[in-house]
């Protein structure tokens, strides 16, 4: 879907200020709230805007410790072992991948050894051949999709 300069103003207020109301958005741009309630109308109905939550902190809920576990699957239970992933509350996200392993998952542990618990618990799933994890010490960019959103609009005026 193609994002426009107008676009990437409206998602770039969305971000920063997401507690904002819509009117107020439309004042800050200079359009008819009309025209803004179309536009992230649109954006919501092309998957640009995905969700309108909050960002919740695992640490802050008492699960500080972050790892990314490669799991690899027996051949042909691709598809059972990533919706058995699901049952699993510690996974925060789960990817199909390419390279070493079949799946890339999140996970949120109280401590390492929960963590151990957690990739027990993924071992015993039917399926799985076996894992390999990954602690992440400290985080050095959080997640973001502004400069994306920037470099997409800045695309768009070009062309």
């Amino acid at each position: 879907m193609a994002v426009d300069e107008l676009d990437t103003r409206i998602l770039r207020l969305l971000i920063e200020q997401p507690r904002t109301s819509v009117r107020e958005y439309a004042r800050i741009l200079g359009v008819a709230r009309g025209t803004l309630q179309a536009r992230i109308d649109r954006l919501e109905r092309t998957g640009v805007i995905t969700g309108t939550g909050p960002v919740l902190s695992p640490a802050a809920l008492g699960h500080p410790v972050l790892a990314f576990v490669h799991i690899e699957v027996t051949q042909g239970h691709l598809d059972e072992v990533g919706d058995a992933l699901a049952s699993v509350p510690e996974i925060i996200e789960a990817f199909s991948i390419t390279g070493g392993g079949d799946l890339l998952t999140r996970v949120a542990a109280r401590d390492n050894a929960h963590l151990e618990d957690v990739i027990q618990r993924l071992i015993r799933l039917p399926g799985v051949v076996r894992t390999r994890t990954e602690v992440a010490l400290r985080e050095r960019v959080s997640h973001r999709l502004l400069p994306l959103v920037e470099s997409v609009g800045r695309a768009a005026r070009k062309s």
